[in-house]
């Protein structure tokens, strides 16, 4: 199964200079937040695929625009092809704006899909906007990934954990790709493409 990650910058390859014929064969892409909601909903459209997506710091607009033929899976576990996807959004708290949450706040959200993680047997992928704490995020408050997160990595063994929220281009010398475990730690900034097996 072949998914496109994406996350915080819109890639103008697929969106400026977009090209016919780019985007086939992706069966699924998952947007890690921070992403105007016209590049999302002319991905999905060209596409032809599902687009799952949880929102970042920066998504307030799509309150009033929210992204056409995508699905917000933000506090959900949801099923696509057989994988099970739980999309955890938002930032750790750093101006009171909408999607951040305190510590506290983010091991309620993890806290309340203990139940749909154990009827399902656990989460294939993670998909959330801020990095679990160690693991690719970054010392300022901002930045700073969740402690929780390493907790559900610990406890569930995900296949992949997938986030946005630390750029490429302003962290030079982070990797992309971590292991955690038998987890594969993500950084979806930009665009990543994906091959798994289901």
């Amino acid at each position: 199964m072949r998914l496109l990650l994406l996350a915080d910058e819109a890639d103008r390859y697929l969106w400026d200079y977009y090209r016919p014929g780019c985007l086939e064969g992706t069966d699924l892409i998952l947007a890690a937040g921070d992403l105007p909601p016209e590049y999302l909903s002319f991905l999905v459209t060209m596409a032809n695929c599902p687009l799952l997506y949880v929102h970042g710091n920066h998504d307030g607009i799509y309150e009033e625009r929210p992204p056409e033929g995508c699905e917000c899976i933000d506090g959900r576990l949801v099923r696509v092809n057989g994988l099970r996807i739980l999309g955890l959004g938002g930032s750790p708290r750093y101006s009171g704006g909408p999607h951040q949450y305190t510590e506290r706040q983010m091991r309620r959200r993890v806290r309340r899909m203990w139940l749909p993680l154990l009827h399902s047997g656990g989460a294939d992928i993670v998909l959330t906007h801020t990095p679990p704490r160690g693991l690719g995020d970054q010392d300022d408050r901002t930045h700073r990934g969740f402690e929780v997160f390493r907790r559900l990595i610990d406890r569930y063994r995900p296949r992949y954990f997938i986030h946005g929220h630390i750029h490429i281009r302003y962290a030079p010398g982070k990797p992309r790709f971590l292991r955690c475990g038998e987890t594969t730690v993500v950084n979806a900034c930009g665009k990543v493409w994906l091959d798994i097996e289901t």
